[in-house]
């Protein structure tokens, strides 16, 4: 025995062994044309990574019908007064995160509406926590104390069988919530048991079973698309600009000039005094100068048109 190494109690039982799982989704398996990436120079390892990432757009393109339906469904949720959820684990996880953070400080959407889940909790965002994606239990209580009927639940699983995605999921279900699940694996068992299926074929990593590559970046395709058409169905971009946005630095504050200057055509000392008459209220001071109307009548049809800018035009053009 090694000098030191304390001799092992034969009375002291063995710890149970952990699960062993062998995945068979496609990111999983072996990449031919990165066999020898460890081979490689360092600029043919950046070809090969650069070549897989071009996949990844025409596979999201590829699951565009089944997105515009989650789309939809996000929209009839929070205009029912319910919430998105994200549930996720690893990579998957943390890309809910982060676009359900973005939401806020680009569209002023309100915190609650979307609401990510991440296994392990808030540690898990900066560090692995271990076997927490292999918690089922944990999705489906975490679900069953947050979910409510009328919610929409889209899971994140890049192989599409993590048991606390799964579980949340199952939960979800079982409120009378609507499901989605996203993943990197087109034949995962769970879309069965989901009311929209989003499988994007992404295939095998350049680094074999490195999901946070192209199926992360599929996801973060996937959720932006999802995320930023929710917000445009809402009323919260107009045209192509973002007039929802806070404006909580001086970049965002210049910003909101450039905006009031590009959807109106007016000068930039017009727009600043049209946002001071509108205290610093983007949609108003739009409203008015496109409109004509005074400061008070545009903030009133904003009113009556549940906050909708084209809402409250036409309502002032009538």
């Amino acid at each position: 025995m090694t000098a030191g190494a304390v001799e092992p109690d034969e009375d002291m039982p063995a710890p149970p062994a952990r699960p062993t799982v062998r995945v068979g989704a496609p990111t999983e398996r072996r990449n031919p044309l990165s066999v020898d990436l460890d081979l490689m120079s360092t600029r043919d390892v950046l070809t090969v990574i650069n070549e897989a990432d071009r996949r990844v757009p025409a596979a999201v393109a590829a699951v565009l019908d089944e997105i515009a339906t989650t789309v939809d469904l996000a929209v009839a949720a929070l205009r029912g007064g319910h919430r998105v959820h994200y549930f996720g684990a690893g990579t998957s996880g943390r890309l809910g995160v982060l676009d359900a953070a973005e939401l806020a400080p680009t569209f002023n959407s309100p915190r609650h509406w979307f609401c990510s889940h991440l296994a392990g909790g808030p540690d898990a965002m900066w560090r692995a926590v271990e076997d927490a994606e292999d918690d089922e239990r944990s999705g489906t209580v975490e679900a069953a104390s947050c979910v409510r009927a009328g919610d929409l639940v889209v899971g994140l699983a890049a192989s599409g069988r993590t048991p606390y995605v799964l579980g949340a999921l199952a939960s979800a279900r079982a409120k009378g919530a609507s499901t989605v699940l996203l993943c990197a694996n087109p034949e995962a068992e769970a879309a069965r048991s989901v009311d929209v299926f989003i499988g994007v074929d992404t295939g095998p990593e350049v680094v074999t079973g490195s999901t946070r590559m192209k199926a992360g970046t599929a996801q973060k395709l996937v959720l932006n698309t999802f995320s930023t058409a929710v917000m445009v169905r809402l009323g919260r971009v107009y045209s192509n600009l973002m007039i929802d946005m806070v404006a909580t630095n001086a970049k965002l504050r210049g910003r909101m000039i450039s905006i009031l200057v590009e959807a109106t055509g007016c000068s930039e000392q017009v727009s600043q005094q049209a946002l001071a008459a509108a205290d610093g209220d983007l949609k108003t001071a739009l409203v008015a100068l496109v409109s004509g109307a005074e400061v008070d009548a545009a903030r009133a049809a904003l009113a009556r048109s549940a906050d909708q800018v084209r809402g409250a035009l036409a309502l002032l053009a009538s």
